[in-house]
This record gives C-alpha cells, structure tokens and sequence, in this order.
C-alpha cells in the first residue's frame, strides 16, 4: 500500500502542535501511563490504523504493559491479564470509539464502571485520550499511512 499523500503533520505542520500539546496534558492528569496505552491500541486497532497500532504497541511496551497485555488487548474481554479498572477503561474507549454501533453510543452501564475505578479527571484524560487517538487514526487511514512510513519510526 503507497501512502496517498505526505503525513499532513508535515503539509500543516502548525495544526499538529496544539494536538502534541493536548496529548501530554492528557498523559499528566493521573491516570496510570499504561491504562493510556492500553486505551490508544485498542482505539488504533478498531480504527485499522497500523501506524498507530505500532506506535501505540511500541509505547505500550515502554509504560510497562506487559507482552502478553498487548498481544491479548483485542480479546480483553476473554482474558485475565487485565484489572478491572483496566477493563473499565477498555470498555469505554470501545464505546467512545464505535458510537454509531447502538443506539446509546456510551450505555450508563460502561460509564459508571469506569467510574468506579477513575475519577473525573481521570475519565476526562480517557475521553480526551480517545479522541484524539481517533483523529490521528482517522488521518493516518485516510491517507493511508502505514507503519514503518513515519520518520519518528526508524
């Protein structure tokens, strides 16, 4: 597959600073650095984005989760090498990235669990975490960048 055009962090590189900036406040606001990357590969792998499946993967490894964690994350419902705050959070990050699969996008169910194990601030760095992940894979599979394409890759 041949990207379709230059990586738009590079053709506006100005639009891609305010979203770096977003992505480390979101990473200081006390939720465990794992949970984050758990959170951003799971989004990545439902967006098909393999830049970001392979950033976040790679990123995953450096906070600590542990081999069998990413290799499992797509399946975390039929695993046990996730704690249920980390569940929690997957739950949410599904359901925050899928909103057009039903008809309550993020069902109370999915909310208050996360609740359970987060605080407010930490279930704002989730959603936010969420967005923009999604947006990034949505660049990435719009344009049809693949791993190993991004220069930070090498």
């Amino acid at each position: 597959m041949q990207a379709r055009m230059q990586n738009p962090a590079v053709v506006i590189p100005e639009a891609m600073k305010p979203l770096l900036v977003l992505s480390k406040i979101v990473r200081k606001q006390g939720l465990p650095q794992a949970t984050i990357e758990l959170v951003q590969l799971r989004v990545s792998q439902i967006n098909g984005s393999s830049v970001c499946v392979d950033g976040s993967a790679r990123s995953a490894g450096a906070a600590g989760v542990t081999d069998k964690q990413r290799s499992a994350v797509a399946a975390w419902r039929h695993t046990t090498c996730f704690t249920d705050a980390e569940r929690s959070a997957l739950a949410l990050a599904e359901a925050v990235t899928r909103l057009a699969d039903r008809p309550d996008p993020v069902p109370a169910a999915v909310w208050d669990e996360a609740a359970k194990h987060f605080t407010e601030q930490e279930l704002a760095a989730i959603v936010l975490a969420v967005g923009v992940t999604n947006m990034f894979d949505r660049i990435n599979v719009a344009t049809r960048r693949v791993a190993g394409s991004m220069p930070w890759e090498t």
